[in-house]
């Protein structure tokens, strides 16, 4: 199997979480921060990943979960909002449905085959660990006072129990499903689009609405049928920076300009963001900034997507934006040296995870318990961790590669000219 030249990448774009539509529309960036964002999850749920402390999630409020949402809301702006206008209402609803059905059962299997591995590497008993505890699944094998529920596997599949690991899935689920209401409303003006977005976000503030008396009225989902918990990942917070992304692309909203001005702003804002980040606390040993995160601690919320985690990304994503140029013109390599044909093939690969995210988000959640495991058995030192890393980078690049082939339908005939 041979790596693409970025170049000749098909034309057709990719949906949200990777399938294919027949729009002829591409942008590089869209594929490429993706798939840079696919390899940053894979090491941020590795147990125990040196590398975890120096992911861009440290450097600021936001992270790559921004960054796979936002561009998940592009790509599905390309592909579903495509079909709303070529097949209708109904039938662009029922598009969506099926790409939900299709999400749902990639959340079963993550789920069951996780907690599979998970045992078994428990029952290995060579490291004295409890791989399926460490998912806080206790309730899925032993009884306590502390929990009682005997249709728990009832629960999850209808999503009553949806456990921590397993959280990012459900929320994506739940904001596909208010895409239709969204293609209603912008059929009558695009400002009640905004006010029904703007309106739902508020609505999952859980600090904000209690600041107001109206704590009781807050949208969440309840994570689990034996206490309070909810889910981690509120969509109804999160779908403020999908449908960012959906306006974006669908050309709701302009594209800013590139200016001087924007620039200095958005710079402004992702280097004012350190000194209260992780960075900022854990490596310049700034005490008043974790003073600072835990007074204002709802506005970087990561549960109910805080307005400040909404406004680094931004910043972040303009200044990325500009950097890559024109759909990613500057992310081409020029000339035919080496470092232009090895960045190349880099490209090319990141293009392809990018591509295929769905596929590579389930193998990654998955493989990041096994390089968890590798870890525990083998060391932490640098060498085995970056080489654990790599291992795990070669997985996700062979699952991308071969979902891609299989996409391909190489099986069909080809047309004769």
């Amino acid at each position: 199997m041979t790596l693409a030249d970025p170049a000749q990448v098909p034309s057709r774009p990719v949906t949200a979480l990777g399938a294919q539509s027949s729009a002829r529309v591409r942008d590089l960036r869209l594929d490429f921060f993706r798939g840079l964002a696919m390899f940053i999850i894979l090491i941020a749920h590795t147990p125990g990943n040196f590398l975890t402390s120096w992911i861009p999630a440290r450097w600021g409020f936001s992270d790559a979960t921004e960054i796979f949402v936002f561009c998940s809301g592009m790509a599905s702006a390309i592909a579903f909002g495509g079909a709303f206008q070529r097949a209708g209402w109904p039938l662009g609803t029922a598009r969506v449905l099926f790409r939900v059905w299709q999400v749902y059962w990639a959340h079963v299997g993550l789920f069951f085959a996780t907690l599979a591995l998970t045992v078994y590497l428990t029952e290995l008993d060579i490291t004295g660990r409890n791989y399926w505890g460490q998912l806080n699944l206790w309730m899925m094998f032993v009884e306590s006072d502390k929990w009682d529920n005997s249709n728990i596997l009832l629960s999850f599949m209808t999503l009553r129990y949806v456990p921590n690991y397993f959280d990012i899935l459900p929320m994506y689920m739940i904001v596909l499903l208010l895409m239709p209401i969204i293609m209603l409303l912008a059929r009558v003006n695009l400002w009640l689009v905004a006010t029904f977005v703007s309106l739902v976000w508020i609505m999952g503030q859980t600090a904000l609405l209690q600041a107001v008396g109206l704590g009781a009225y807050h949208f969440e989902f309840p994570a689990e049928p034996w206490t309070d918990r909810t889910w981690f990942f509120n969509p109804f917070g999160w779908q403020l920076i999908f449908f960012t992304g959906f306006a974006f692309m669908r050309g709701w909203l302009p594209k800013p300009p590139v200016t001087p001005l924007l620039i200095g702003i958005a710079t402004f804002i992702v280097l004012a963001n350190i000194p209260l980040s992780n960075i900022g606390v854990r490596e310049l040993g700034f005490d008043w900034a974790r003073d600072w995160r835990i007074a204002y601690k709802p506005l970087i919320d990561k549960s109910d997507f805080g307005i400040l985690r909404y406004v680094h990304f931004l910043a972040l994503a303009y200044l990325a934006w500009v950097l890559a140029g024109d759909k990613g013109a500057r992310l081409m390599a020029t000339g035919t040296g080496l470092l232009a044909r090895l960045w190349t093939r880099i490209l090319a690969i990141i293009l392809k995870v990018g591509q295929q995210s769905l596929a590579v988000f389930v193998v990654s959640m998955f493989t990041a318990r096994l390089m968890g495991f590798g870890m525990d058995v083998m060391g932490r030192d640098t060498l085995t961790t970056l080489a654990v890393n790599a291992a795990g980078f070669a997985v996700l690049i062979a699952v991308a590669y071969g979902a891609g082939w299989f996409k391909s339908h190489p099986w069909r005939a080809k047309a004769t000219p």
